[in-house]
């Protein structure tokens, strides 16, 4: 039986199907060329109508602290428990950001959400504390999930591992990423699956 080599953790990947060890099960991600490995927590390809800056992305790092207010979020930063609702609970109900109603998804062997997360109304970013928009975080004290502009926006899903919690997102940053892109992002973020444990007699 053939394995499936994990994930690389920086650079250029070539295409193919790669294993990632993020979480408290594995799960697999199928990629096709042109995308590159951002520390070994995230997927992204440049789009060529914005060649500075990364089109679209797909990320995995676990995060355990949601900020009330995404705009003005120090100080907010709260601590969710590791089950997948108290995660999709806590950004829904998130104040100057917009979610649409969480459906249920399965991803591989394993039950979950989805959700779209994008700014709501016309939030001046660089008035937000730091001069970021914080959507969630691994810290109680900084942020390591934030948009840029106010034109991202995202597609989550929150997976219960057994009562653990395993989230992805895939952004699109810009209004203008091409759509044979957003497709393509989509089908990244589409390819991940979780597998359980084939317990060997």
């Amino acid at each position: 039986m053939p394995t499936v080599p994990p994930l690389p953790d920086s650079g250029d990947i070539d295409p193919g199907t790669y294993l990632v060890t993020s979480f408290k099960e594995n799960f697999e991600i199928t990629v096709p060329g042109g995308w590159v490995s951002k520390d070994g927590d995230g997927l992204g390809k440049d789009d060529p109508d914005h060649p500075d800056d990364l089109g679209v992305f797909v990320g995995w790092w676990p995060s355990n602290h949601v900020p009330r207010d995404a705009c003005k979020w120090q100080g907010s930063l709260v601590e969710v428990n590791p089950s997948a609702k108290a995660f999709v609970d806590a950004m829904t109900a998130q104040t100057s950001t917009a979610s649409t109603p969480p459906v249920e998804v399965m991803v591989g062997d394993y039950s979950g959400v989805e959700f779209d997360h994008s700014v709501e109304g016309h939030v001046d970013i660089k008035a937000c504390d730091n001069g970021q928009f914080c959507v969630h975080s691994e810290y109680s004290n900084l942020c390591t999930r934030w948009y840029s502009s106010t034109a991202e926006r995202e597609t989550y899903r929150v997976v219960n591992l057994d009562g653990h919690r395993a989230m992805f997102w895939v952004v699109q940053f810009h209004e203008s990423t091409s759509p044979e892109l957003t497709r393509e992002a989509r089908a990244v973020f589409d390819s991940i699956v979780f597998k359980l444990r084939e317990v060997s007699s």
